[in-house]
């Protein structure tokens, strides 16, 4: 990308994917991102589980009734966590290395999607993060935002109109 706000207007959720593998210095790249972002009192409590195995991503894909057709599509998928013993800013922390790892798969020119899991439920009712925390054997400290679903893309996105940004929603001074 030119710039960080050509990157903004082109980045958009990409839910179908190719098979293509995705070069392991890219995803290096991708968890750095992730690494990078800032927390809480510099905590820096993340937990990021990844996963390239198709019959695990299948099965992580069962954690929400509905919503999870990025999972089975893509090659790579990052869990993200954070251990909630050591930050009460958890959600915020683990949310900021989810969007840093979005924006850096972009830059690439690879394809992401955010797949919410904290709030979230299976179709038997179960929890998701509990779905997916006990595929993947993750602790009960280790809190669970998202899975972040990433490969190359097999749809095309418009980017963002900026005439249809929502300017009303912005409130200077005071509201």
């Amino acid at each position: 990308m030119e710039n960080l706000h050509d990157l903004l207007i082109n980045r958009r959720s990409i839910r179908r994917y190719t098979d293509t593998p995705i070069d392991p210095d890219d995803v290096k790249t991708i968890l750095e991102a992730a690494l990078m972002a800032p927390t809480s009192k510099n905590t820096r409590a993340w937990e990021l589980t990844v996963v390239e195995d198709k019959e695990v991503l299948e099965q992580i894909s069962t954690c929400r009734a509905m919503g999870t057709l990025p999972v089975k599509n893509c090659v790579l998928a990052v869990v993200v966590g954070v251990d909630s013993t050591k930050s009460e800013a958890w959600i915020e922390d683990a949310s900021i290395a989810a969007a840093f790892m979005q924006l850096q798969v972009a830059d690439l020119g690879l394809g992401s999607c955010w797949v919410q899991l904290r709030g979230r439920f299976a179709e038997d009712g179960t929890p998701s993060e509990d779905v997916v925390r006990s595929i993947l054997a993750i602790p009960e400290n280790v809190s669970l935002e998202c899975i972040v679903t990433i490969g190359y893309k097999d749809e095309a996105r418009k980017p963002m109109d900026t005439d249809k940004l929502l300017w009303e929603r912005v409130h200077i001074g005071k509201w």
